[in-house]
């Protein structure tokens, strides 16, 4: 014969399943979490390889001004 489920067994069957849905759900944004880091972290170095390039691009030039105004 069948057990009779009463409502405290069906509140925490259903928290039980919320436990193992909720540390999923953590791990996945985790690895979300992870994966953008990385992504901005690398947008982030060429951005700032980028501004290096141009800053001494400028830097040339403006070396190269001053040679021809007799400045240095």
């Amino acid at each position: 014969m069948a057990k009779k489920m009463t409502m405290d067994d069906l509140a925490r069957m259903t928290a039980e399943g919320f436990k193992g849905v909720e540390k999923q759900v953590t791990a996945e944004v985790g690895a979300l979490r992870a994966d953008m880091e990385t992504g901005f972290n690398r947008i982030e170095n060429l951005l700032l390889r980028d501004h290096l390039n141009r800053i001494e691009h400028l830097e040339d030039t403006v070396l190269q001004l001053k040679v021809k105004v007799g400045m240095r």
